[in-house]
C-alpha cells in the first residue's frame, strides 16, 4: 500500500505574484501598442525626431512586453512540470535578458538617427507633437504604476519539514533535513523579467519628458537643435539602464549570487557547531528572491537534522534547503 506522502512532496513553483504580474504585463502590452501606433503617426506628420524616438522605440518595448508576457504564460504553463529541476524561475530571467538586449538595441538606434537630426534639424509642428507627447506621458505613468503594483504580494509562508537517517555499510550516517518556505516578492526591482517591462516603461516616460522639453524649448525659444539632442541623452541613460539590465540577468542565468554574503552566513551559522564543517555547498536562484541551497556537512557530534536547519531559519529567502550530514 502507498503511503501518504503529501505531507512530504514540495511545490517547485517559488512564484506567487505571477498571475498579477502576468495580468499586468498584457494590460500594458495593449496600451503600448495603441500608443506606439498614435506616436509613430504623429511624429511623422509633425516632424518631431523627439516624438519619433519615442514611437520607435515604444515599438521595441511593444515586442519587450510581448517577450515578458509570453515568459510568464510558460512559467504558469510548466510550473508542474518535472523537467524543471528547480522550478521554471529561468524562464522570467531569460525574458529580462532579450528585454535588455532590444533596450540597448533601440537606445543605439536613436543615438543615430538624433546624431543625424542635429547635423540637419527638420521643421517642427510643436502644438500638436506636445499635445501627442503629453498624452504619451500619461500613458506611460500609468503603465508604470500597474506593473510596479504588480511587483508586490503579501508574503504566506509555509514550512514543510523533513527527516531522513540512512545508516551505510561504510560507517556514514546521512541525514537529510529540507525545508519549505515561501518569503513572496516585494516590487518589480526582485523580479527581472517584471523590472525589464517597468524599465522599458520607464525609458518610455523618460523619452516622453525629454521631448516636451525639447518642443516647448522650440516652440519659445526657437531651440530647434535640443530635440535631437534630448534623443542622444534619452539614449545614454537608457543604455545605463539596459546595462544594468543586462548584468543582473546574466548573473542570474549563470547562478551568480548577487553578493557572497548568503554562503558565508550559512557556512558561519553552521561551523558555529562544535567540531563541524560545511564541505560542500551549493546555492540556487529558484524565484526572484527566492533560493535553494544543498549543503553537505561533516561533524565528529552530528545533532539532529532538526538542530541544524533552526540555525538557517532566519533566512527566509532560503525555501529549499537539503542538508546532509556526514560524521565517521
Amino acid at each position: 500500500m502507498t503511503p501518504d506522502l503529501s505531507s512530504w512532496q514540495k511545490s517547485h513553483d517559488f512564484h506567487a505574484n505571477l498571475e498579477a504580474a502576468e495580468a499586468s504585463t498584457r494590460r500594458v502590452l495593449w496600451l503600448t501598442g495603441i500608443m506606439m501606433v498614435v506616436e509613430i503617426v504623429a511624429g511623422t506628420v509633425t516632424g518631431s525626431m523627439a516624438l519619433l524616438a519615442d514611437g520607435w522605440h515604444m515599438g521595441t518595448h511593444l515586442a519587450a512586453f510581448l517577450i515578458a508576457a509570453l515568459a510568464y504564460a510558460l512559467m504558469r504553463r510548466h510550473k508542474d512540470d518535472l523537467r524543471f529541476s528547480f522550478g521554471t524561475g529561468k524562464i522570467a530571467v531569460l525574458g529580462g535578458f532579450v528585454s535588455a538586449l532590444a533596450l540597448g538595441a533601440v537606445a543605439l538606434a536613436m543615438i543615430v538617427e538624433s546624431v543625424a537630426r542635429l547635423a540637419s534639424p527638420g521643421d517642427v509642428h510643436y502644438g500638436e507633437a506636445l499635445l501627442v507627447a503629453i498624452v504619451g506621458l500619461a500613458v506611460n505613468l500609468l503603465s508604470a504604476k500597474w506593473l510596479h503594483d504588480a511587483g508586490h504580494d503579501h508574503s504566506h509562508p509555509h514550512d514543510h519539514d523533513h527527516d531522513h537517517d540512512h545508516d551505510h555499510d561504510h560507517d556514514h550516517d546521512h541525514d537529510h533535513d529540507h525545508d519549505h518556505d515561501h518569503d513572496h516578492d516585494h516590487g518589480p526591482r526582485h523580479d527581472i523579467n517584471l523590472r525589464a517591462a517597468y524599465v522599458h516603461v520607464l525609458a518610455d516616460a523618460l523619452t516622453s519628458v525629454f521631448a516636451i522639453v525639447a518642443l516647448l524649448a522650440g516652440l519659445y525659444l526657437g531651440w530647434r537643435w535640443l530635440d535631437p539632442l534630448m534623443g542622444i541623452v534619452g539614449a545614454a541613460i537608457i543604455l545605463h539602464w539596459a546595462q544594468g539590465l543586462l548584468r543582473d540577468a546574466t548573473a542570474q542565468l549563470v547562478d551568480r549570487l548577487p553578493s557572497d554574503e548568503l554562503p558565508l552566513f550559512i557556512r558561519q551559522a553552521l561551523e558555529s557547531e562544535p567540531a563541524t564543517w560545511v564541505t560542500d555547498l551549493h546555492i540556487v536562484r529558484v524565484g526572484s528572491r527566492s533560493y535553494a541551497a544543498v549543503i553537505s556537512v561533516f561533524a565528529d557530534n552530528p545533532q539532529p537534522p532538526e538542530h541544524y536547519k533552526q540555525l538557517l531559519v532566519s533566512r527566509q529567502e532560503l525555501v529549499h534547503v537539503s542538508v546532509e550530514i556526514h560524521r565517521h
